[in-house]
């Protein structure tokens, strides 16, 4: 492999990078919120509001259950509008958020929904308001669940990340597609999947180590 395909593969991996990085902080700036409010707003719970739960939930299942290539042409027009282009590394960006924050919204739901609910009543007995016992209840114990719910979400946008690359948008998927399939350079392609799969490994071991350091039970496992 040449010294100039070498650069292109360093370039478009630090193009996934990035494009992964800030859709996955994007998405969980939407997405946490979004999940904590899912989680804590059906009939009779601390932010009790059925409907507008009811009508949210049906947003980010219509959201979730569009296939990512589809979503992705089928916004390009709002794609233009917020990133002035509808190609490349910030114009992928979008697209990217769009899909992750539903995703992460559902993962977050469920970790909290996990919780002992005698925790809450607890806390309830205690005088605790609702949003102290979100914050200091509800999301300090699902923090191992949320770290690992955000580990699958950044992984499932490095596999997104790729797919861009089908329809304009730069990265790893492009370079694979242009010199990989279309140039027939099988050693590129090989070389792509393979950052690909380093990248992979190496989001879940960090996740699974942030949310063993954020699991309370780890240490008195860890003693037996």
């Amino acid at each position: 492999m040449s010294a100039n395909l070498i650069a292109l593969l360093y370039q478009a991996s630090l193009q996934t990078l990035y494009m992964v990085a800030v859709s996955a902080i994007l998405g969980t700036l939407g997405g946490l919120p979004l999940g904590v409010f899912l989680a804590t707003s059906q009939r009779g719970e601390l932010l009790s509001a059925p409907m507008l739960n009811r009508a949210l939930g049906l947003v980010v299942n219509a959201t979730r259950s569009v296939p990512f290539i589809i979503l992705v042409v089928a916004i390009i027009p709002f794609t233009r509008m917020i990133a002035g282009t509808s190609i490349g590394t910030n114009a992928a960006i979008v697209p990217l958020t769009i899909a992750a924050i539903p995703f992460i919204a559902r993962l977050v739901e469920n970790a909290i929904r996990e919780v002992d609910a005698g925790l809450i009543e607890a806390a309830r007995a205690m005088g605790a308001t609702p949003l102290q016992i979100i914050r200091k209840v509800l999301i300090r114990e699902a923090l191992p669940g949320i770290a690992l719910g955000l580990t699958l979400a950044v992984v499932s946008l490095i596999g997104y990340s790729a797919m861009v690359g089908a329809v304009g948008g730069e990265g790893l998927g492009d370079l694979g597609i242009r010199y990989g399939y279309q140039r027939f350079m099988p050693d590129v392609m090989l070389a792509v999947v393979v950052i690909l799969i380093v990248l992979v490994q190496l989001v879940q071991s960090i996740g699974e180590w942030i949310a063993a350091r954020f699991d309370k039970r780890a240490p008195r496992n860890r003693g037996h």
